[in-house]
């Protein structure tokens, strides 16, 4: 989750991330240890290349030097590989943690220990239980699936088996799926919708579908990596506007408008279409969009609307209808809405709903249903379930009080770390809730000190976000209990006071 988490900032950040809220929040001392920190880490990681290179001595002596002659290294060792070699490896326990038990609200966290070749690391046996904060659980369903989900999921499984073993468009389709797809539709007060087997792909495989030579992207500086390669992928001209900024987007899309297709000084030609894209939650803010004034802006220039509710359907709202609801936007007003069902659903995959004619086209077009595998029936069972208990469709409260837990869950977490003296980011209700740390060896420190007192957290650092933008990502669930949070609190108040981080009381932390 880290690393999908560090590859949505990076690909935001590329797609033309303006000055994020956090860079104007930290002091000229942060600012100023916070690039110290790096270029000493620079500097000290090209001499060991060097040394390496000539001397022949070096634990990775195979990636900077060829292994015969005239051989072209596979990796650029002096780009991204250089990053990776130099900085990750000395922190690289920090991510990729194994766990062997549910993603619940408590897992078990595998211990590991570095290798004998000084760059691999090795299970110790050893097995840590932690409180988890960094799981996209938000309503819970891993700790009472067995309760909740179980049964219909264990029923579908005798049924249908794991694979559908072919694309929905030739014998991977079955009533699960259609099921499925209606609820969807239903729910996000759309007239149809269509299931994709991998929430990245859902983006990533659409937008070229729907998008062209001749059409223009206008999207926010920081969208999910799946939505900026989609824009890569789909020949569209793409122009980015400053993160939430809605003065900026009209701006950006009136000059787009009077500039049309043409460069300067050729005969004007209108843009085919104007698709409009954000998302519900964006993942590395915790911030929601302004999604009511978006809309405003693209009908009064009459722009189509693109939202990706990844982390915000299921999760935000009164009735976990995400961020229309939580904005008072009418689904009707959006053209494309797009989600993921790997957070609130305790599932995978991902949909779009939209009018019928638009998800027809979709189904004939998108090579994600043309070619990839449908989404596992078994898989597809979990979604439906968990729709029907969010939506009360079973029968209880369980769904209301889930959605109930989260809200109340997040807004008190994010409100003692504010009361801490943290730099906080992030928006009420988000159930994301980014502490920044800034410097880099503060990034590493803060994830290791939070394992040692039991706590699993997902850190961020440089080139995921920029560099004076490191920082920890919360992720809340209905699953906490008061209690698991008040002691993930006082443990974070002591790491907080260890490495001073509480930024907003002081510039020193």
């Amino acid at each position: 989750q880290g690393a999908a988490a560090a590859a949505a900032a990076a690909a935001a950040m590329a797609h033309g991330a303006g000055v994020p809220q956090d860079a104007e929040a930290q002091s000229f001392f942060t600012a100023v240890t916070t690039n110290l920190g790096y270029l000493v880490l620079f500097f000290f990681g090209h001499v060991r290349d060097t040394f390496a290179r000539v001397t022949g001595v070096s634990r990775f002596r195979d990636e900077l030097l060829p292994r015969t002659e005239g051989e072209a290294p596979l990796l650029d060792p002096r780009g991204g590989a250089f990053y990776v070699r130099r900085l990750k490896f000395r922190i690289q326990d920090c991510w990729d943690r194994p766990i062997c038990s549910r993603p619940g609200a408590h897992i078990e966290v595998m211990d590991r220990e570095m290798g004998p070749n000084g760059t691999t690391l090795k299970l110790n046996g050893k097995v840590i239980p932690a409180l988890n904060l960094g799981s996209y659980n938000y309503l819970g369903f891993a700790d009472d699936w067995e309760a909740t989900c179980g049964g219909p999921v264990r029923a579908a499984l005798d049924r249908y088996g794991i694979s559908c073993q072919s694309a929905a468009g030739d014998a991977g389709f079955m009533t699960v799926h259609q099921e499925l797809e209606e609820y969807v539709a239903r729910f996000c007060g759309k007239e149809a919708a269509v299931v994709f087997n991998m929430g990245y792909g859902t983006n990533s495989q659409t937008i070229p579908a729907i998008m062209g030579a001749g059409s223009l992207i206008i999207s926010d500086a920081l969208n999910h990596t799946s939505l900026v390669n989609g824009c890569r992928d789909a020949g569209a001209k793409t122009l980015p506007f400053k993160h939430n900024d809605i003065a900026g987007l009209e701006r950006v899309i009136r000059e787009a408008i009077v500039q049309g297709q043409a460069p300067e000084g050729s005969a004007y030609k209108p843009w085919t279409k104007i698709m409009v894209m954000v998302e519900g939650i964006y993942s590395m803010e915790g911030e929601t969009c302004n999604l009511r004034a978006v809309v405003d802006v693209c009908k009064k220039y009459k722009c189509y609307v693109y939202v990706d509710e990844a982390h915000s359907i299921g999760a935000l709202g009164k009735t976990g209808r995400g961020i229309t609801e939580h904005c008072g936007v009418d689904p009707s007003e959006i053209d494309i809405m797009m989600g993921t069902f790997t957070k609130s659903f305790g599932g995978m995959g991902g949909y779009i709903a939209a009018d019928k004619n638009i998800i027809d086209f979709l189904k004939a077009k998108n090579a994600g249903t043309l070619f990839g595998s449908n989404l596992s029936p078994t898989v597809a069972e979990q979604i439906l379930t968990a729709f029907r208990i969010i939506d009360g469709a079973d029968g209880t409260t369980i769904g209301r009080d889930k959605l109930a837990s989260i809200k109340e869950n997040s807004n008190y977490f994010r409100t003692q770390l504010k009361h801490m003296g943290c730099s906080v980011l992030g928006d009420e209700d988000s159930p994301v809730i980014p502490m920044m740390l800034f410097n880099p060896t503060k990034i590493a420190a803060f994830s290791r000190e939070c394992l040692k007192r039991n706590l699993a957290v997902v850190v961020v650092g440089a080139p995921a976000v920029p560099i004076y933008g490191g920082r920890v990502r919360f992720c809340i669930s209905a699953a906490h209990k008061r209690e698991d949070l008040k002691e993930a609190l006082k443990k974070v108040r002591e790491v907080c006071k260890i490495l001073n981080l509480r930024y907003e009381k002081s510039m020193f932390g």
